[in-house]
């Protein structure tokens, strides 16, 4: 407004005639056109510093705008609809599904970004589903995902629990000290203290065996000393033969492969006559190739993932959301109960696994149906002869299965019926046994 009216004044002095005005002397005149141009000189400043600052708010925000834009991109998100101002940070992510009803689930960013970066901490997220959104999940950018049971539901939750839910104990996997006790109990008295004492936890060994990253630890250096002897490829090896098999349908933009079991096998490296004890191991060679849109690496520990999550930090080849183009995340989960959506991926690996899956069966149907069809599965695990001995003490010390150490395979036959019965048709399963006890499994859906 003081700019206007200066320049008002001053118009008037130069276009108005001379007789409009009282007769002036030299002196007040110059005196009054000096006050006049000062005036606007320092309106127009003001103004200038206005905009400036209008510009730099606008181009802040539009930096915060595209910073979430980017965290929301590193999930595989789409952004929810503009016009609704209170979904401006979520987006609905193609993959993720509530991993009891399977239906898709939106993810909220929680916590500030200010001035266009991220937290040294990472952001919290939040996720639900449309039809849902009591049942609540959680998880960070900086660590993982943790899709295995929600953060917390509320009363009206439609997601329908049975009797058996409601009553089920917590795994003991929330308690890593009575996790290694139990590892190191002989197999006949682990359900005696595990369940049916005062302590309210249930302890299932090939869930919870390698719940703790010292058991991990001490179970490399100790039973699989020897697996090499097996007929295991090695790393190398195997991550070449994963890559291979998975080529003909990762080739498009949108690819996602799925690393299950991430963090908890101990891989057996054939070079070293040994095991590498090395969470996400997988999951990082997949992610450094850039071969994939997507990589997302699935354990049910809470802490081995944690452990991957920092050996992804330290690898400089992933160290930053710059140096791989390919989307990365970690999620807890139950791969009998796998929190993707029907049809979403593309491939998924197991390495050294299945014979820690205590419900063998409908895990193999789990991934048979996160697969998009077309899409192919990669396995490698063991013949149930590696673990004669362990077998030999369950069955004569009658142990209930659910409370075997493994998964005791008897044959390749055995195994292709396993998968057949999870939906893979049979002339797109292959099961090779390499060496005395490992297998080889390729499955097309």
């Amino acid at each position: 407004m003081k700019f206007i009216t200066a320049t008002s004044t001053l118009l008037g002095l130069l276009v108005c005639p001379t007789s409009a005005f009282a007769p002036v002397s030299k002196s007040s005149s110059a005196t009054t056109l000096f006050a006049i141009t000062e005036d606007i000189a320092g309106a127009a400043k003001d103004t200038l510093n206005n905009a400036v600052t209008a510009i730099d708010a606008t181009e802040k925000a539009l930096r915060r705008q595209k910073q979430k834009q980017a965290l929301l991109g590193l999930l595989g998100g789409r952004r929810a609809s503009t016009s609704d101002a209170s979904n401006k940070n979520d987006a609905y992510d193609p993959v993720f599904a509530d991993p009891l009803t399977k239906q898709p689930l939106s993810v909220t960013l929680k916590g500030p970004i200010l001035g266009g970066g991220t937290s040294p901490s990472g952001l919290r997220l939040s996720l639900s589903t449309s039809d849902d959104s009591s049942r609540i999940f959680e998880g960070r950018t900086d660590s993982y995902i943790n899709l295995l049971e929600p953060a917390r539901t509320g009363e009206d939750s439609s997601a329908v629990e049975t009797n058996e839910e409601k009553k089920s104990k917590p795994s003991v996997s929330s308690s890593p000290i009575l996790s290694s006790l139990l590892t190191l109990t002989p197999p006949p008295l682990r359900s005696v203290i595990a369940n049916n004492t005062n302590i309210d936890v249930e302890y299932i060994p090939m869930r919870d065996l390698f719940t703790s990253p010292s058991v991990s630890f001490a179970y490399e250096r100790g039973w699989r000393q020897g697996f090499s002897a097996a007929g295991f490829p090695g790393v190398d090896k195997e991550f070449e033969m994963a890559k291979e098999y998975f080529a003909p349908v990762t080739g498009g933009t949108d690819s996602v492969v799925v690393d299950m079991s991430c963090a908890t096998a101990s891989i057996p490296d054939k070079a070293a006559s040994t095991c590498i004890y090395d969470p996400g191991l997988f999951t990082r060679r997949f992610a450094k190739s850039n071969e994939y849109s997507r990589v997302i690496g699935c354990d049910y520990s809470d802490s081995m993932l944690t452990e991957a999550r920092r050996r992804i930090r330290a690898d400089p080849g992933l160290n930053s959301f710059t140096s791989s183009s390919t989307r990365l995340d970690l999620v807890r989960c139950d791969v009998a109960n796998i929190p993707l959506q029907t049809g979403s991926i593309d491939a998924l690996h197991a390495g050294a696994a299945m014979h820690c899956w205590p419900e063998i069966g409908p895990s193999l149907k789990e991934i048979h149906r996160v697969l998009k069809p077309g899409g192919r599965y990669f396995a490698t695990t063991f013949m149930g002869n590696y673990f004669s001995t362990v077998a030999g003490i369950d069955s004569a010390n009658g142990v209930e299965p659910s409370m075997q150490a493994f998964q005791y395979f008897p044959s390749a036959e055995f195994l292709r019926d396993l998968l057949l019965d999870a939906g893979f048709e049979e002339d797109k399963v292959s099961v090779e046994v390499m060496g005395r006890s490992c297998v080889i499994i390729r499955c097309e859906k």
